[in-house]
């Protein structure tokens, strides 16, 4: 079943709905049509006790107002594109620069600023919804008519898979993610959290976090999580913070790429995917932000796993492209697998087990 409720009027003048999802265990997720947006997500821990892993606010206008994409749908192009421009067939576009100067997931106006339809569809494994927007020609500066869909389906085994598909009528850039801050404990520090990534190199970042479009290994750096670690250990000796693509296996199927972990709740979220790509985010930029019943979002309060394509594809020819032609669909599916077994075990480990 679906609840649909309305969720306010942004101020642009357009009725956004919130959209909920419950399957046959109880689990709870929240939806809003402006930005596709996972707002809430109440997941049990291990004895059982269900509470609300993402981050997020209370009313539409304080997800109007806040720039850092909490659980919304960013693209047209997700993470960052250098000098806010990119030539595609020999003519150059504009982009905003919204992120110094450089252009970041999209801009102030891009998918995620949209109130997108959303409907129930039918899903053998566990209730789903779909929503649909459409970007015009010139939209952000980006060329061509872009029609995106993203279905979210939680499964009756606590699984939350986001697919998602676009299509366009004349060349352009797409590379879409859902940017949901977690916190699988509630303890307004995500520090203490395990997390293992199965990723043996990452794209080095350089000035503004854009990549040099060298690819380097992660052995012997803090950005090493193969064996899993807790975020915090380590993270003194990143400047900054984390906030790295790591580079997952080539394939073309979805593939197990990271777990997370919760040691008091005992909650673990496995994350598996058909992107090339997986951005870590530690939550850097958070400084006590009022969000969801009354809590303060201070720094690394909440962490990302964005499944997508490398930042700024488009200027690194060795890296997987991100342009979008007519007569092609762009798809990329990724799961977000809950559970409170009895331990955390790396993904290493799960594989010999």
């Amino acid at each position: 079943m679906v609840e649909v409720e309305p969720f306010g009027t942004t101020r642009g003048g357009e009725a956004v709905q919130r959209f909920t999802l419950t399957n046959r265990a109880g689990t709870r997720a929240c939806w809003l049509s402006y930005g596709a947006t996972l707002s809430e997500l109440w997941v049990p821990d291990r004895t059982g006790e269900r509470a609300d892993v993402v981050l997020g606010f209370d009313t539409l206008r304080e997800y109007e107002a806040e720039r850092r994409w909490f659980g919304c749908i960013v693209g047209r192009v997700a993470n960052r594109i250098a000098d806010g421009r990119f030539e595609l067939d020999g003519v150059e576009y504009e982009l905003e620069c919204n992120d110094g100067t450089n252009h970041l997931h999209g801009g102030s106006h891009g998918l995620a600023e949209k109130v997108w339809h959303g409907h129930q569809v039918a899903r053998s494994e566990g209730p789903a919804l779909c929503f649909e927007v459409e970007s015009h020609d010139g939209d952000g500066g980006y060329p061509g008519h872009l029609r995106a869909e993203v279905t979210y389906v939680l499964g009756e085994d606590d699984a939350l898979a986001i697919e998602y598909r676009a299509t366009t009528d004349a060349p352009t850039l797409v590379n879409l993610t859902n940017h949901a801050y977690f916190d699988l404990e509630g303890a307004g520090t995500t520090l203490g959290h395990e997390l293992s990534l199965d990723a043996a190199s990452y794209t080095e970042p350089g000035p503004g976090l854009i990549p040099t479009g060298r690819i380097l290994p992660v052995e012997g750096t803090p950005l090493d999580f193969r064996a899993g670690k807790p975020i915090g250990r380590d993270l003194p000796a990143v400047a900054g913070g984390y906030d790295h693509n790591f580079v997952l296996s080539d394939a073309n199927e979805a593939r197990p790429a990271a777990v997370a972990h919760g040691p008091v709740t005992g909650r673990v979220m496995e994350v598996s995917t058909t992107a090339p790509g997986l951005q870590f985010y530690s939550g850097n930029f958070l400084d006590g932000i009022l969000g969801k019943r009354g809590a303060r979002y201070g720094r690394h309060a909440g962490f990302c796993l964005e499944a997508q394509g490398f930042p700024d594809a488009i200027h690194h020819s060795g890296f997987p492209s991100v342009v979008l032609r007519p007569g092609e669909t762009y798809e990329q599916r990724t799961v977000y697998r809950f559970a409170a077994p009895s331990g955390f075990a790396t993904l290493s480990s799960r594989r010999s087990a």
